[in-house]
């Protein structure tokens, strides 16, 4: 069961196709469900229709009628639903002035920007005053440095107007920057809930270590014995284990986990052995992608360094984690340990 608290800002991240869309259909009434319910201020709502759920929905592709203009596209809703038109033209009118389109009122979609149509679309839904936001990828058609500045204002709108928000989406860095608590959700299961720094210090499983980050945690299998978890191969490199942590692995086999920040390169010998495959320089970091172990211990395995200090591809390099930043999980069902 997932429970968003009033005035919240809640982030549903998943892939693509792991449901997350189909539950916010199911949300907005859009969509049937075959169980459970949907209950909203303590109210079920499940057997309402969409319009009298209280809800607002804005959608990737905008979905702003070509004909009218951005005040007629505001304003739709309000007259369709017999608002007298002083009423609602002042209401527009605030809407604009919130969203900074005040002078943009008589202009058409197809002349507006990616982020001006954007911000038409979140005014449309503001202008009702639901009691929830529902937010379809909203931000997916929009070019990187349009998406990093509408993120901003979304987060300001949000707490300006403190209305309860579900924000789907599949991008790691909208989820960290907006959500108070971010659902992380795969193949129709809700694996966490949690806040943004929670979800990346503690992963609750192995997908969501391998998924939230703008790099996946390295996981490596190994073996636990009295003491000590064993990881790599053909080399191993060997782990202490704390008594309550090592009580809680329910076998030998175990997950080691590990994020890009948390090693360093070393000489051969004094870590993993690592083959370096490709070098992503991004001028202020550099993450160094390598191929570690053989057979079924085989794993991609990244690093974060300076860019002056990253090796060129084609080189054997020695991998060592900081022993204080490990992460452990059962290597049977992927839980933390």
């Amino acid at each position: 069961m997932l429970s968003v608290a009033d005035g919240e800002f809640m982030v549903l991240l998943g892939p693509s196709g792991c449901g997350k869309t189909t539950a916010l259909r199911m949300l907005a009434g859009l969509q049937t469900m075959d169980s459970g319910a949907v209950l909203i201020d303590g109210e079920d709502v499940t057997g309402l229709t969409p319009s009298q759920r209280g809800i607002s929905m804005v959608f990737q592709d905008h979905a702003l009628y070509p004909a009218k203009h951005v005040g007629g596209n505001l304003g739709f809703g309000l007259r369709v639903g017999g608002m007298p038109e002083s009423a609602a033209e002042h209401r527009v009118r605030q809407i604009a002035a919130d969203l900074g389109i005040s002078d943009q009122l008589g202009r058409l979609p197809r002349t507006l920007s990616g982020g001006e149509q954007q911000r038409v679309a979140f005014g449309r839904a503001m202008i009702r005053e639901p009691r929830v936001y529902l937010m379809d990828e909203p931000l997916g058609a929009l070019d990187a440095a349009t998406r990093s500045s509408a993120r901003a204002w979304i987060a300001d709108l949000q707490r300006r107007t403190g209305v309860t928000t579900l924000y789907v989406t599949h991008d790691h860095d909208e989820a960290m920057a907006l959500g108070d608590r971010v659902a992380v959700m795969n193949d129709g299961v809700l694996h966490q809930v949690d806040r943004p720094r929670d979800l990346y210090e503690r992963p609750a499983n192995t997908f969501v270590a391998g998924f939230v980050g703008a790099q996946p945690m390295n996981l490596l299998p190994g073996q636990y014995s009295n003491g000590w978890v064993f990881a790599g191969s053909p080399n191993v490199l060997e782990l202490p284990i704390d008594r309550a942590r090592a009580e809680s692995l329910a076998t030998r086999s175990v997950t080691v986990g590990f994020r890009p920040e948390h090693a360093s390169l070393v000489p051969v010998g004094a870590g993993i052995y690592a083959a370096v495959e490709a070098v992503e320089d991004l001028g202020h970091t550099a993450y160094v992608h390598c191929d570690v172990g053989v057979g079924l211990a085989h794993r991609p395995l990244a690093v974060r360094c300076a860019p002056h200090e990253a090796p060129k591809p084609g080189s054997a390099v020695g991998v060592l984690p900081d022993f204080d930043k490990l992460h452990f999980f059962c290597g049977t069902t992927g839980q933390r340990r």
